[in-house]
């Protein structure tokens, strides 16, 4: 077993949540496990806690709060109450006190507070804030998906999440980049504080990794593949200490754990931000 990497968190989106996954990451020295109340249709806690209670101990264990059962699948809800009782559950049906729990794309709710948005945010990170102080979780965070509407929603009042996490990768858009650029300076986060989601965009096996070759960014001559250097780029753009990765395969996972002994040519991701700027000025509005 290799020693604990904090760098990558395995992510259970979409996953069938097997028992060997999470063996085979902890051979791999990956302790971080990041759920959601809302994965597995609603079950991932309890198949977590079913299939490999034994093991979440050996975990750091997030999860994620604000989706909920409803009309049509699911509903989202900001509701202090409602993020208080999820919490409670979350830790109720793992076994144990979650380590973080974030708050699930605030974003999707706030859309509808219209000029009651600063007031919906600060109350829902607030019944956060009062559920770690409880000892329902030893941590609280933001997970956004689209923080662009965020960074002008944060008031004075409002409680400073130990973490966020928002996407990564060569796959995001400069506006996303430059909003969680935004959230991280108004809330004047450290990058060991922020976590990268998504490094592929959703998917290893989108056709835009067979066209393009990433390992323009890396500094050095090691032999990594195209997917591993993008992985590694994930970390840079924005600038994040930790990526939050999905897969199945054990083996895809080592792949990744294995790309971080590469290095990148930090002005190369500056240069690619500044092209993207440019790019995004040139597109009719």
């Amino acid at each position: 077993m290799r020693g604990a990497d904090p760098r990558v968190v395995l992510g259970l989106h979409r996953s069938r949540h097997e028992r060997q996954l999470l063996t085979g990451a902890l051979d791999l020295g990956v302790t971080a496990l990041d759920t959601s109340t809302n994965y597995l249709g609603f079950r991932s806690h309890q198949v977590l806690a079913r299939t490999a209670g034994d093991l979440l101990p050996k975990f750091t264990v997030s999860t994620k709060v604000g989706y909920f059962p409803g009309p049509g699948g699911s509903e989202h809800s900001l509701d202090p109450v409602r993020l208080r009782a999820a919490v409670e559950q979350a830790a109720r049906d793992l076994g144990q006190e979650p380590d973080l729990v974030f708050l699930h794309n605030p974003e999707h709710s706030l859309r509808e507070a219209g000029p009651h948005g600063q007031r919906v945010l600060t109350g829902a990170c607030a019944a956060l804030d009062d559920a770690m102080s409880k000892g329902l979780c030893a941590a609280w965070g933001i997970a956004s998906w689209d923080p662009s509407s965020l960074a002008g929603l944060i008031g004075p009042t409002a409680p400073r999440p130990a973490t966020l996490m928002v996407r990564a990768g060569l796959l995001v858009g400069v506006r996303t980049l430059d909003a969680a650029d935004a959230l991280i300076r108004a809330w004047d986060l450290d990058p060991s504080e922020v976590w990268g989601m998504s490094p592929f965009g959703g998917s290893a096996n989108k056709s835009v990794w067979a066209k393009i070759d990433p390992r323009v960014f890396l500094a050095d001559s090691r032999q990594l593949s195209c997917l591993q250097v993008a992985f590694i780029a994930a970390y840079h753009l924005p600038r994040v200490d930790t990526v939050a990765v999905g897969t199945d395969e054990p083996a895809h996972l080592g792949e990744l754990v294995g790309a971080l002994v590469g290095k990148v040519e930090e002005r190369a991701f500056q240069e690619y931000r500044s092209l993207l700027r440019d790019h995004s000025r040139d597109q009719p509005v």
